[in-house]
């Protein structure tokens, strides 16, 4: 643990206050999928199966289809972490499993966008899905480099669940490059958000 986490309550992102918020609508659904004998990795690769469904259909052009498809499959992507939960068996590896499912379901997506963009020759929407898909890999990448340096990186105005409220309603009302543009320049700005924290951090650690 660094110096700064030791001193200051580390901050809490707004997919941990999602979290909170929601437990009580979560927790028995998670009981009732447990219950008919669904495990937590069943519905990693359910989410993961939707959410490429739905990037068949972006491809397509079809957005609104689409964005539907990933709408539903956000909350069974948050079920499979409360169904370890309630079965009192969260394991790292499962953890594990499911954050680099969730990397994949977002590429999946923002695969899905590059191609009909490309296919549209629409080469500026595609530079932006382009930016969008590295800013969102950047962002979770040094979360994961700096905690396995112990440092904490849980800082950012764009994590996750932020790009999927971005994202969404742009796809919903057919106005995916708004959409991909906001992602592509604030997830850009959330990795580097990270590096800085961390920076910080690291520096307090060489003035000890």
């Amino acid at each position: 643990m660094t110096q700064l986490a030791e001193n200051q309550e580390i901050p809490q992102t707004f997919t941990d206050m999602m979290r909170k918020l929601f437990k009580g609508f979560f927790d028995p659904i998670g009981k009732f999928l447990n219950q008919m004998g669904l495990t937590p990795n069943t519905m990693t690769l359910i989410g993961l199966a939707g959410n490429t469904v739905g990037a068949v259909f972006l491809a397509r052009g079809d957005m609104l289809t689409g964005g539907l498809i990933i709408l539903v499959m956000a909350p069974i992507d948050a079920l499979d972490g409360t169904m370890a939960r309630l079965r009192g068996e969260p394991s790292t590896f499962g953890a594990f499993v499911d954050s680099v499912t969730d990397r994949y379901a977002e590429l999946i997506t923002f695969l899905g966008l590059l191609y009909h963009f490309h296919q549209s020759e629409y080469w500026f929407a595609s530079l932006l899905v382009y930016l969008a898909a590295a800013g969102s890999m950047l962002v979770s990448y040094v979360r994961a480099r700096a905690e396995a340096l112990d440092y904490d990186a849980k800082v950012g105005i764009l994590t996750r669940m932020e790009r999927y409220f971005v994202l969404v309603p742009a796809l919903i009302f057919n106005i995916p490059v708004i959409g991909i543009g906001i992602i592509a320049l604030l997830a850009n700005i959330t990795a580097l958000q990270r590096i800085l924290y961390v920076r910080k951090q690291a520096h307090i650690e060489m003035k000890k």
